[in-house]
C-alpha cells in the first residue's frame, strides 16, 4: 500500500488537517484504528469493502465517516485508489449542516449530506484528472465552494487542545468549568462540532497516546496506569474494542496505521 499526505491550501487549513492518497496495486486487508478526525473519502478507482465477523459491505464511492471507538477491517481490491480529506477536530462542521455526532461509529454516502449533482460533478472531474495534484485541486475547489464558516468554534478548539494536552486524562466537568460554560451546554456544542461527546473523544486521545508511546521496556500494567486506567479489566476491554486485539497480541504485531 502507498500512502501520501498533502497539506491543503492556506484558507482550508483551519478546517482541514490533510489530504491522504491511498493506493493499493496488489490489494490488501488493513485494520484502521479510531482517530479524532471526521473523514471524507472519494474513490478514484477500484473497490474497498468493510469486513466484519458476519458480513462484508462495499463502501460508498463518496462517503463521510464519523469518529469511532472501535477498529475497522478494510479490504482493498487490486488497483484501488482513495482520496481522503482528514478534517481538523471540529473543522468538518464548517462544511456540513448535519450534527456530526450522528455519524459516531458510522459512515454514510456523501450525497446524504451534500446534493447529489455536486458529488457527481466532483467524481467526474476526479475521473478526468491525470495526476494527484489535479485530484487534490478538484476536492479543494469543492470544499471552498461548500465552506460556510470563517473560523472554527474557538471554545471547542480550546477544549480539544486541552484534552490533547492532558493525553485524554481530564475531567469533563472541570474542563467545562474552566471554559465558563455549563457541562450540558458544553457537551452539546462539542459533540455537534467534533462528532463525539468530550468523554468519547478523550478516550480516543488516551488510547492513541498509549499506542504511540508504548515501549517494550514498560509493562502493560504500567502503561495502562500512566494512561489513567486504574482498572485492568476496563483497560483490556477498551483496548480490545479499539484495536480488535488484546494488548499482548497487538504489540506483537504492529501493522496498524
Amino acid at each position: 500500500m502507498k500512502m501520501e499526505r498533502h497539506l491543503p491550501v492556506a484558507v482550508l487549513r483551519p478546517f482541514v488537517k490533510a489530504f491522504l492518497l491511498i493506493e493499493s496495486s496488489e490489494g490488501m486487508e488493513n485494520t484502521t484504528l479510531p482517530d479524532t478526525s471526521v473523514v471524507m473519502s472519494f474513490r478514484v478507482r477500484g473497490t474497498v469493502t468493510h469486513i466484519t465477523q458476519t458480513l462484508t459491505n462495499q463502501l460508498p464511492e463518496a462517503a463521510l465517516s464519523g469518529l469511532r471507538k472501535s477498529a475497522r477491517q478494510l479490504k482493498y481490491e487490486p488497483n484501488t485508489a482513495n482520496l481522503l480529506v482528514v478534517f481538523q477536530e471540529g473543522g468538518a462542521t464548517a462544511f456540513f449542516k448535519t450534527p456530526l455526532h450522528e455519524l459516531f461509529e458510522a459512515q454514510q454516502p456523501l450525497d446524504d449530506v451534500i446534493r447529489l449533482h455536486k458529488i457527481r460533478e466532483v467524481e467526474e472531474r476526479l475521473s478526468e484528472a491525470t495526476d494527484d495534484q489535479q485530484r487534490i485541486a478538484v476536492v479543494e475547489a469543492f470544499l471552498l465552494a461548500e465552506l460556510r464558516a470563517q473560523s472554527p468554534d474557538l471554545l471547542v478548539s480550546h477544549a480539544v487542545q486541552q484534552i490533547k494536552d492532558t493525553n485524554g486524562d481530564i475531567k469533563i466537568k472541570s474542563l467545562a468549568a474552566d471554559l465558563f460554560i455549563s457541562q450540558d451546554a458544553f457537551e452539546k456544542r462539542f459533540r455537534r462540532s467534533v462528532g463525539s461527546t468530550p468523554k468519547q473523544f478523550s478516550a480516543i486521545v488516551r488510547l492513541r497516546h498509549l499506542l504511540d508511546h508504548y515501549s517494550e521496556a514498560e509493562s502493560l500494567t504500567e502503561a495502562a496506569y500512566n494512561a489513567g486506567y486504574f482498572d485492568q479489566a476496563h483497560f483490556i476491554k477498551d483496548f480490545k474494542a479499539f484495536t480488535g486485539q488484546t494488548p499482548q497480541a497487538f504489540f506483537k504485531n504492529e501493522t496498524w496505521w
